[in-house]
């Protein structure tokens, strides 16, 4: 099936007690046994099972093209339970550019308990088939990259951890299921922020690992996530869920409306750089093309003048909400330098945009106003 037709028909269950379209949300905890013991409905304990987390990671697995959908708490608690699945001693390898919470559980929670880790160019095979040791378990891919959106070669990528016994595993958040599938591509895992564009309304916070096939590492993470209980609430699934119904149509309509956001700020004279995989200028534009069907909604532009002149920037919109995250239906803007702290590199000078539903025209109004204002101080 076509995505927007998959994200319909796989998230369609019709309530059996009262034939409601919409599926109710089932928020016990615990779940009644037969009289020889059996539980009928497969479900014991919420900490294990839910019906709507069930179908949350159904969902999931069939728009990945997956085996199998875990449901997390948050992406970060998805992430975590993925590196609890390797072990002490194990390596890992991640980009030099990204979400700067995935180093931070690496070094600060998982370094001390014996994983180590190297950082590397994910645009240059070489840098990275140099980073990967005897002991390499995980290649962790990000791309498009967050937030100076590098382009990594998924395919290239997973085929260089294989060829050394380890697992691959995407972000792929930015990208989401409709633009990207890192799994048709070789990556063995697939790790999402949900909380991002699958919900695409900034009210719910959760995170998910879609695994390509059965397998004792997914039976692990599976079993670490029971144990640990980090696990989606009833309602957040139930929310995401219906998030997932108008994901085609949302992430399409901002990436056609992020590229040109792109064009206008390439031109402008108060702009030092524009990253986003859409240009031609990218250096990534070509592996893009080929493995994404558009080019997202997320880009990062460095404002000439430096920090003082970005921060009067976003100081100055009047449409774009002054916030952390993305994949809402509301434009963001972010000074991220200042929000990742002082162990930051990303560029003072930087704003990451991500872009909602709002009119291009809007926006690019909105914007250029804005760079008017702050070049003027």
């Amino acid at each position: 099936m076509h995505p927007e037709t998959l994200a319909i028909y796989q998230n369609r269950v019709t309530d059996a007690n009262a034939g409601a379209v919409a599926p109710p949300i089932s928020l016990s905890t615990t779940f009644e046994r037969d009289a020889d013991g059996a539980f009928p409905h497969g479900h014991v304990y919420a900490r294990t099972s839910n019906p709507n987390r069930d179908a949350l990671e159904v969902a999931l697995a069939a728009l990945e093209g997956g085996f199998a959908g875990l449901a997390f708490s948050s992406g970060q608690a998805a992430t975590m339970t993925l590196l609890l699945g390797l072990r002490p001693g194990d390596h890992v390898v991640i980009g030099d550019d990204a979400y700067h919470g995935t180093p931070a559980l690496l070094e600060e929670l998982f370094h001390p308990w014996g994983l180590t880790y190297t950082r590397a160019d994910f645009t240059n095979l070489d840098a990275i088939r140099a980073s990967i040791h005897e002991n390499t378990r995980l290649v962790w891919i990000e791309t498009p990259s967050n937030p100076l959106l590098k382009i990594a070669d998924i395919q290239a990528v997973a085929d260089l951890a294989h060829e050394a016994g380890a697992w691959c595993a995407c972000d792929n958040t930015w990208a989401t299921p409709i633009l990207q599938r890192p799994l048709d591509l070789g990556c063995d895992v697939v790790m999402h922020s949900t909380t991002k564009y699958i919900g695409g309304h900034s009210d719910v916070l959760s995170g998910a690992l879609v695994f390509k096939e059965d397998g004792e590492f997914y039976q692990r993470v599976r079993r670490y996530q029971t144990l640990g209980g980090a696990v989606a609430a009833p309602f957040d699934c139930w929310m995401l869920l219906r998030g997932i119904k108008t994901l085609t149509t949302r992430v399409r309509a901002q990436s056609a409306t992020a590229l040109q956001l792109a064009e206008f700020l390439d031109r402008h004279p108060a702009v030092e750089a524009v990253y986003y995989p859409g240009l031609e200028t990218h250096p990534g534009y070509e592996i893009a093309q080929k493995q994404m069907t558009m080019f997202g909604a997320m880009l990062s532009v460095q404002i000439k003048d430096g920090a003082e002149a970005a921060m009067a920037v976003a100081g100055h919109v009047q449409l774009f909400t002054r916030a952390t995250s993305l994949g809402g239906v509301e434009s963001l803007i972010e000074h991220r330098a200042s929000v990742e702290g002082p162990t930051t590199k990303t560029p003072q000078n930087l704003l990451r945009i991500s872009v909602g539903l709002e009119h291009a025209d809007d926006l690019i109004a909105d914007l250029e106003q804005a760079l008017f204002h702050a070049k003027s101080l």
